[in-house]
């Protein structure tokens, strides 16, 4: 039978209130007794609106995503051109990140090396965020070239990649070392990437 929540409200509050928590201590390190505290509800309360941890590690991925990727798009929908709204992707994370993320940092970096080789449902949230967030800049980059902005033998899928992989690499490198040059020093380098696809 299809589990159904008690009220959504209250699962909405348990997902709030626990979004840090599991971003910081991922899903392993997050206790029943750390979603208690956080909520200041009983076991019952929490799992009559989750079927288990799981099914709210899950929810916390999405909400945690969810906050990432609107913050992202309302700042590319606020650019102009496409180099512009490219751009975004290129410096976002380091000017943005202490604001953006929830304690502990990236939810995608941080969910997705724990899932890795641990939990498939979990890893495959990921790839999912992950491959949207590559869809929406390769189609960004594709409308770029058909409006002239970008050449027409730019490989939208091989920057895309690029672009991702610069700044999840910016954001771990900062997190561990407690230094945003890193960030700021990937943004450079896509910054040159992106001016070196665009036709002036």
């Amino acid at each position: 039978m299809k589990f159904s929540p008690r009220n959504e409200d209250t699962r909405q509050f348990i997902i709030e209130s626990t979004a840090a928590i599991f971003n910081q201590k991922g899903y392993s390190g997050t206790s029943l007794t750390d979603l208690t505290e956080a909520t200041k509800l009983t076991k019952g309360s929490i799992y009559g609106n989750f079927e288990n941890k799981e099914a709210v590690a899950a929810a916390v991925f999405e909400y945690n995503s969810k906050q990432r990727v609107d913050a992202m798009n309302a700042a590319v929908n606020a650019a102009i051109t496409y180099r512009e709204k490219l751009l975004v992707y290129a410096t976002f994370f380091g000017v943005n990140s202490g604001k953006l993320f929830p304690k502990g940092g990236c939810p995608f970096l941080n969910t997705g090396v724990e899932a890795d080789d641990t939990n498939e449902m979990m890893r495959r949230k990921v790839a999912d965020a992950l491959l949207a967030w590559k869809k929406r800049i390769t189609d960004l980059i594709l409308q770029g070239i058909e409006a002239g902005e970008f050449k027409e033998d730019t490989d939208a899928n091989s920057i895309s990649i690029s672009l991702i992989a610069l700044a999840e690499g910016g954001i771990f490198m900062s997190s561990v070392t407690r230094n945003h040059i890193y960030t700021r020093a990937v943004a450079a380098t896509a910054s040159t990437i992106i001016g070196n696809i665009c036709r002036t």
